[in-house]
């Protein structure tokens, strides 16, 4: 395995829901002091990488280090522990599953149970779970021997790890959307060589999954005139997507990364980026994005008097699974694309509409 999927796996394992980053964004911060000129963490948990600062404009890229998880919220007397969610989840996908808890000590084991199907009643067989339907065993026999080793308020991941779905393909928790801080990471490593005239600034931003937190907090700090954010799109390639072409588009597995056009778009930025794809023959998909997105850009382009925002998004099948699945080439296009678009951007470059 190469040294980069190597730290890929590592940075894709760490546990990271919203507002427990540290890990994820250590791993982030140390990978990117191999190259950047500065980097840092703010008082929220966003970490940063900069290059050129003194250049004009200023340009963030973003992807949001956070993933959906869990957080311990009640042990009972047998030592049975009951969660509820971070972020949003298919709760179908979560009876018997194991997870990790994030305790004091050290991760902790526990499987999430539910009543057999034996003995289930058929009207509950036809509903669909819900979080405070399950419990945690983690092997415990009483809340005493529980409390030893997890708390209330401990959060939780799915205990899934990276792995290579062939030679193209990755399958890991939490690509949704780690996979963008790589992504913009990575665009500021190759911008390097490319001599920018802009500042630019990639941002590994938290608390996205319960309402793109950190974005706002870090675009207010960078005061950006240019935001580019990354994160993952749905995928139509699937069995069962086929009717969602026509409200999501054609977006493919390995097809390259995908740029969204609409309100939450500044046209100018999003031609520049399409126009920047043909010079360097990078591949790209379009999609409509009709009104404000769920994604961090719509809190970059909402920042003080407002920012020239463009996403783009690389391609996931089975978003917000613990087995998300992502193509390598897909990322290594939206980096280059990236990176090559800000390359291109400099203190006469106008962003302004009409």
């Amino acid at each position: 395995m190469t040294d980069e999927k190597a730290f890929l796996k590592r940075f894709l394992d760490a546990p990271s829901p919203s507002g427990f980053e540290e890990g994820a964004a250590r791993l982030w911060r140390e990978e990117a002091s191999g190259f950047a000129e500065r980097v840092w963490v703010d008082q929220h948990g966003n970490s940063f990488a900069s290059y050129n600062e003194q250049g004009t404009p200023r340009v963030m890229l973003a992807g949001h280090v956070d993933e959906i998880g869990l957080m311990v919220s009640y042990i009972d007397d047998k030592g049975y522990i009951y969660v509820r969610g971070i972020g949003g989840w298919d709760t179908q996908i979560l009876p018997g599953q194991r997870l990790w808890i994030q305790g004091a000590e050290g991760p902790v084991l526990g499987v999430l149970g539910r009543k057999p199907i034996h003995l289930l009643e058929d009207e509950e067989r036809k509903k669909v779970v819900k979080i405070k339907e399950l419990w945690v065993d983690i092997g415990a026999d009483s809340k005493e021997e529980a409390e030893k080793r997890v708390s209330i308020g401990d959060p939780a991941v799915l205990a899934h790890s990276a792995e290579a779905l062939g030679d193209k393909l990755l399958a890991a928790r939490g690509t949704d959307d780690r996979i963008g801080a790589y992504v913009v990471m990575e665009a500021l490593r190759k911008l390097q060589s490319l001599k920018p005239h802009a500042s630019t600034f990639a941002v590994a931003t938290v608390q996205e999954e319960i309402g793109l937190r950190g974005a706002r907090t870090s675009a207010f700090g960078i005061d950006p005139q240019v935001g580019i954010a990354v994160d993952v799109t749905f995928t139509t390639d699937t069995p069962g997507t086929e009717g969602d072409k026509k409200r999501l588009g054609e977006i493919t597995l390995g097809k390259g990364p995908v740029l969204s056009r609409g309100p939450n778009v500044n046209h100018r930025l999003f031609d520049m980026l399409r126009d920047t794809a043909r010079r360097e023959n990078i591949p790209v998909q379009i999609e409509a994005a009709p009104g404000a997105t769920g994604t961090d850009a719509n809190a970059i382009q909402l920042t003080r008097a407002g920012v020239a925002t463009a996403i783009v998004s690389v391609p996931n099948r089975y978003m917000h699974t613990p087995c998300e699945v992502i193509a390598y080439n897909d990322v290594d296009h939206a980096a280059s694309l990236i990176a090559h678009t800000v390359a291109r951007i400099d203190e006469e470059t106008d962003f302004l509409p009409g």
